[in-house]
């Protein structure tokens, strides 16, 4: 057989291959978010490539669960939420690798963790700890912070009422139970948390309430129903917008869909 045949053959089976399909390789990674859930929390089967300092070095276990400590209440963009917990802490490997001569060792661990994870349009529920002209604060869980925009409020459901000023005669420091004795302070100091925790924190600036009834949002104890809208990320801590129209996704209450209307106007 000549050398030309030879190639000609064997340009013709690397053809052949350039045209069957080839199979994906699976990555085994717990950074690939999953399907919206029901619920806010989920507990997932997480896997993570972490690099154990060498101080370490006699126990990379207490290393491992020491960095994933270090992770609790932190948004980790690899679980896509807001790690909780974990547990059940496993090596992929009996042994670590070392990369030339950095002292690290790099150990694949999986590890069951619990995660706070809202998807968007989730109806969740928090506790209004804020009145503001352009906004309204929450906090869910106790933790979490929750922002409703103004543009996100029934306008013609609900209207801001402003308190009064501070130079007005009936608030500030001339205001009828203002001044309160040492005996009346030591007695607040005990049982003021727990009484915080159980009513709306009230806002001289003023409050939202109803156009028609005059009730205030969130009602009596505070609490407010609310859509997801979308999600903020700052220094590794999770935030969520939401809103209380009836369609929160409508572009009519967007910024850039009532910029555009204006523009138009003019």
């Amino acid at each position: 057989m000549t050398a030309l045949g030879h190639k000609k053959r064997k340009n013709r089976a690397s053809d052949a291959d350039h045209g069957a399909p080839r199979k994906k390789k699976e990555k085994q990674d717990a950074g690939t978010c999953t399907e919206p859930s029901t619920s806010e929390f989920r507990v997932t089967k997480a896997t993570m490539t972490l690099s154990v300092p060498p101080v370490f070095a006699g126990s990379l276990r207490a290393g491992v669960e020491e960095m994933l400590d270090s992770m609790i209440m932190r948004y980790i963009p690899s679980l896509c939420g807001v790690l909780l917990s974990h547990s059940n802490l496993q090596f992929l490997s009996p042994t670590a690798s070392i990369n030339a001569d950095c002292p690290f060792a790099i150990c694949n661990v999986t590890f069951d963790a619990t995660i706070w994870s809202p998807s968007i349009a989730m109806k969740l529920v928090g506790k209004i700890v804020l009145y503001s002209p352009d906004h309204v604060s929450l906090l869910l869980h106790r933790t979490f912070n929750v922002s409703i925009p103004r543009h996100h409020i029934p306008q013609d459901v609900w209207e801001f009422e402003y308190g009064p000023v501070e130079n007005d005669p009936e608030y500030g420091d001339g205001a009828v139970g203002s001044i309160v004795g040492e005996e009346g302070d030591e007695g607040m100091k005990d049982g003021d948390g727990e009484k915080a925790e159980g009513e709306a924190i009230p806002e001289a600036s003023g409050q939202w309430v109803h156009r028609v009834t005059g009730t205030k949002l969130g009602g009596t104890d505070g609490f407010l129903e609310f859509a997801v809208i979308g999600k903020t990320v700052a220094n590794e801590m999770l935030s969520l917008q939401g809103s209380i129209q009836p369609d929160p996704f409508s572009e009519e209450h967007s910024q850039s869909g009532k910029s555009s209307r204006k523009k138009s106007a003019k």
